[in-house]
C-alpha cells in the first residue's frame, strides 16, 4: 500500500494485531500497522511457537528489557515482547478471562458485561466448552490441558484434600473461587499469538500495510488534531501523515508515546523539556499489576513437557500457580533453580507509576511500589502459608520461610497507565479516545479501568475487539 493511510496503528502486539485486522476488514479504510520488532508470515521461529518454553531469557532477540523497581530500593528488570505478536508471542499462553465484577468500574455505557462477553466470544474458538459463554468461530484457539504433568495432578489432588472446589471452566461467567485447568491459546503444542491468529490471515489485504522494525517517537498534531507520526526505521527518520492514530504499544510504551507527544502530567512534561499539548495527570500514574511471591520446593526429577501453567487455584483474592517445571527448564539462560508455586495477589491496593526517559526511543521505567499496603503484605503472607500447606499435602518439602521481599516478583500483567473513565484522572473516554485531542485513541491494557482478577491476555484481545467495533460505529 503506497497511499496515505487513514489510520496508523502503533504496536503489533496482541491488541494492535486484533485492532488492525478487524478495522481493515473494511476495504475502503487504509490501515498501516507499525511494529518496532521483527515480523513473520508463515515461517515463525520455533522458540516463538513452542508452548512449553518462554523465549524471554537473557539475550533474547524477541524482548525489550525494562528496568523496574518492585519496592523502594529493590531494582529488577522484566522482559516484554518486542516482535509481531508482542508479549503474547513470548508468554505462557494463559488465556483466562476477567470476572464480570471486574468490569463494574468500567464505563457501563460501552463496557457492560453483555458487551464485554460478546467481544470475548469473538476472539476465540473454545475447543472444550460451548454455549452462551464461549466462541466457536473466533481466531484464537482455547484449550485446557488433557495431559497434566505429575505436578499438576498432585496439586489438584492436594486442592481436593484441602477442601477447595473444582471449577471445570475458569472462563465461565459463573466461575468463582476454586481450582481448575487453565485455558490456553495453544494448538498442537504451538503458542498461537494474536499476530498469527489475526494478522497472518489478513496480510494480503491491499488496504493493510504491516511495517516491522519500525519505531515511533511521537505523534504529530496541528493544534490538537492528529496529522501523523514521527519515527525511524532501517532507512532513517521518517514522517508518516494520517488522519488517525491508534496506540497499541502496551502499558509501558503507550504512556511514553503520549508524554513525548505532549500529553501527560504538566509538571513531568516540563521537567523533560516537552511542550505541553494537553495536561492529563493520569498518564503513566496509578498503574497496577499482580505482585507474585515464589514458594520453591525440592523435587528430585523435574516434570517435563506441557505448557508452563496447567492449573491454578483462586482463593480469597489470590491465585496460586503450580508451574509445571522449574524456570531454568522453561527459560533458556537462567541458572538452575527449584520448581515453585507462584502466589499472586490479584486485587492489590498498591499503585505505581511509569518513569519516562528523555529519549523517546528508550523504554520507560516502572515503579511498582509493591507491598506499601499492609493489606497487600498480609494477603501475600497468607497466600505463602497456603502454598506451603498444599506442598505438604503434595508430599514435597517447601524451602524454609523467607521474607516476602526476598522472593517477590511480578506477574507481568501491567495495566491502567492510560486509564479509561470519566473522572479527572482518566486519560481516555468510554470509546478509548484520548481526552483533549482529536484523532487519537488507545486500545491496549493501558486503558483498563481496574486491574482484572485474572491474567490480562484474553482481556487485551477483548478490549481491542470491542474498540474496533466502537471505531466501526463511531459515526
Amino acid at each position: 500500500m503506497t497511499r496515505r493511510p487513514d489510520v496508523v496503528v502503533i504496536g503489533g502486539g496482541s491488541a494492535g494485531s486484533v485492532f488492525a485486522a478487524r478495522i481493515s476488514e473494511n476495504p475502503d479504510l487504509r490501515v498501516t500497522l507499525l511494529e518496532s520488532g521483527r515480523g513473520f508470515d508463515a515461517d515463525w521461529p520455533p522458540e516463538l511457537l513452542d508452548a512449553s518454553t518462554l523465549p524471554i531469557g537473557p539475550g533474547s532477540e524477541w524482548t525489550d528489557v525494562i528496568d523496574v523497581e518492585l519496592t523502594p530500593n529493590r531494582p529488577s528488570s522484566i522482559a516484554r515482547g518486542r516482535v509481531l505478536g508482542g508479549s503474547g508471542a513470548v508468554n505462557g499462553a494463559y488465556f483466562v478471562r476477567a470476572r464480570p465484577e471486574d468490569f463494574a468500574p468500567w464505563p457501563q455505557s460501552q463496557w457492560s458485561w453483555p458487551q464485554v462477553l460478546a467481544a470475548y466470544r469473538r476472539t476465540e474458538t473454545d475447543m472444550d466448552f460451548g454455549g452462551a459463554d464461549h466462541g466457536s468461530d473466533g481466531p484464537m484457539p482455547v484449550i485446557r490441558s488433557a495431559s497434566p504433568t505429575p505436578i499438576t495432578e498432585s496439586f489438584e489432588t492436594a486442592c481436593v484434600r484441602n477442601g477447595f472446589t473444582h471449577v471445570p471452566d475458569l472462563n465461565s461467567h459463573t466461575a468463582g473461587d476454586g481450582f481448575g485447568r487453565v485455558p490456553s491459546n495453544v494448538s498442537e503444542g504451538k503458542r498461537i499469538n494474536a499476530a498469527l491468529a489475526y494478522l497472518v490471515p489478513a496480510r494480503n489485504r491491499t488496504n493493510l500495510e504491516i511495517r516491522t522494525e519500525t519505531s515511533v517517537g511521537r505523534i504529530l498534531f496541528d493544534g490538537t488534531t492528529v496529522v501523523g507520526v514521527e519515527g525511524r526505521d532501517a532507512n532513517g527518520p521518517f514522517v508518516l501523515e494520517c488522519d488517525r492514530v491508534v496506540l497499541a504499544a502496551g502499558a509501558v510504551r503507550t504512556p511514553g508515546l503520549l508524554m513525548h507527544s505532549g500529553i501527560g502530567p504538566e509538571s513531568e512534561l516540563r521537567a523533560l523539556g516537552i511542550e505541553v499539548l494537553v495536561d492529563l495527570p493520569g498518564v503513566g500514574r496509578g498503574v497496577r499489576d499482580h505482585p507474585e511471591v515464589a514458594v520453591p520446593y525440592s523435587l528430585p526429577h523435574n516434570s517435563i513437557g506441557g505448557t508452563p501453567l496447567q492449573s491454578v487455584l483462586h482463593h480469597d483474592g489470590l491465585e496460586l500457580r503450580p508451574f509445571s517445571s522449574s524456570f531454568d527448564r522453561m527459560i533458556a539462560g537462567l541458572p538452575v533453580s527449584d520448581p515453585s508455586i507462584g502466589v499472586a495477589l490479584m486485587n492489590p491496593t498498591s499503585r505505581g507509576d511509569i518513569v519516562v526517559p528523555r529519549d523517546p526511543y528508550e523504554p520507560p521505567r516502572i515503579r511498582y511500589r509493591y507491598l506499601e499496603s499492609a493489606d497487600d503484605r498480609d494477603a501475600l503472607a497468607a497466600g505463602v502459608e497456603l502454598a506451603r500447606s498444599l506442598l505438604a499435602t503434595m508430599g514435597f518439602e517447601p524451602d524454609a520461610p523467607a521474607a516476602l521481599t526476598s522472593r517477590l516478583g511480578t506477574s507481568l500483567h501491567l495495566c491502567g497507565s492510560a486509564r479509561m473513565g470519566d473522572d479527572d484522572s482518566a486519560v481516555v473516554d468510554e470509546r478509548c479516545r484520548v481526552r483533549g485531542v482529536d484523532g487519537l485513541s488507545v486500545v491496549d491494557t493501558s486503558v483498563f479501568a481496574s486491574v482484572p482478577s485474572r491474567g490480562p491476555h484474553a482481556s487485551a484481545l477483548m478490549v481491542a475487539e470491542r474498540a474496533a467495533e466502537l471505531y466501526r460505529h463511531r459515526l
